[in-house]
């Protein structure tokens, strides 16, 4: 067996058919505000991409940057700052934030009706009772690409998730909890794990039993082939920096994707997978935003 590639920029493409045509008629363009405050490889990637496709959407983006020491009030001051600001459709928070900084009160200072990723306690907990405001745009992204996939191979949505076992490594407020949520409201049956499965040992009792394994652990080549049952359908949402012998950084996933390719019925590259869907959820999410801002009744579907 060799994994179907699933093509996340083919998927990306079809997602923002017609997006552009949706800012245009808004009486004002959107904005998408990012803060920065520290960051790393993978979230300097995202915003150099979100940047890009933002321009070519006719969606305006505005960066607010911030030391790598920034405290807590200095990050805080910078969201009320956002959300004040009634030129800003959505906030992205981009990760990692500076040593000693509150995670969960800075999303509880965002503003709701901004919260483009759902991070805000509101907005997860919409997510968790099946009404979102907004979907968290990684685990949209990795279901859409799910939903997607079963339509191209001509399998029913409906039926394969009732059959299946999904199981999600990794359990961030940003990936791997409403992973969880879209999951069980696809009425599948869910896992969650984290490291400490890796670190007694058992990881790999929990993945083999995975019809669908979606991995967002944020360790390079944690799931190998003895993880995967053949048959299993991977999706990677891993977004590592590694330097390889020449010297030079690359992107690679959590997955082993030259082990396991060979037992997975479908696999999601890194990059080109999970990462560009990922990016037009995020864009339409905004627009969305904006959109509610004079039509307040709307709201974003998983």
């Amino acid at each position: 067996m060799t994994a179907h590639l699933i093509d996340g920029h083919g998927c990306a493409r079809a997602l923002l058919a017609g997006l552009a045509d949706e800012v245009a008629a808004l009486r004002t363009a959107p904005v998408l505000a990012t803060l920065v405050a520290g960051g790393d490889h993978g979230s300097a990637l995202y915003h150099r991409r979100l940047q890009a496709l933002a321009g070519r959407l006719g969606i305006g983006h505005t960066a607010r940057e911030l030391p790598p020491d920034a405290g807590q009030q200095q990050v805080l001051d910078a969201v009320a700052a956002l959300n004040a600001d009634p030129a800003v459709s959505g906030i992205l928070l981009l990760r990692p934030l500076p040593p000693g900084v509150d995670e969960a009160a800075v999303f509880a200072a965002l503003d709701p009706a901004k919260d483009v990723e759902a991070v805000h306690p509101e907005n997860a907990g919409l997510l968790a009772l099946g009404v979102p405001r907004f979907v968290p745009p990684t685990p949209a992204a990795v279901f859409h690409l799910l939903d997607t996939w079963l339509d191209d191979v001509g399998e029913a949505r409906a039926d394969f998730y009732h059959r299946s076992r999904i199981v999600v490594v990794g359990r961030s407020n940003t990936v791997g909890r409403p992973a969880v949520a879209l999951g069980c409201a696809r009425e599948a049956v869910v896992e969650s794990v984290d490291e400490w499965a890796d670190r007694t040992r058992g990881l790999g009792r929990h993945t083999r039993w995975a019809d669908v394994l979606i991995v967002a652990a944020g360790r390079p080549g944690l799931i190998r082939a003895e993880h995967v049952t053949p048959g299993t359908v991977v999706i990677d949402v891993g977004i590592n920096a590694v330097r390889g012998p020449d010297g030079r950084v690359r992107t690679v996933g959590d997955v082993d994707a030259t082990s396991v390719a060979p037992r997975a019925r479908a696999l999601t590259p890194v990059p080109g997978g999970v990462g560009p869907v990922t990016d037009a959820w995020l864009l339409r999410s905004t627009v969305a935003a904006a959109r509610n801002r004079t039509e307040p009744s709307l709201q974003e579907v998983s």
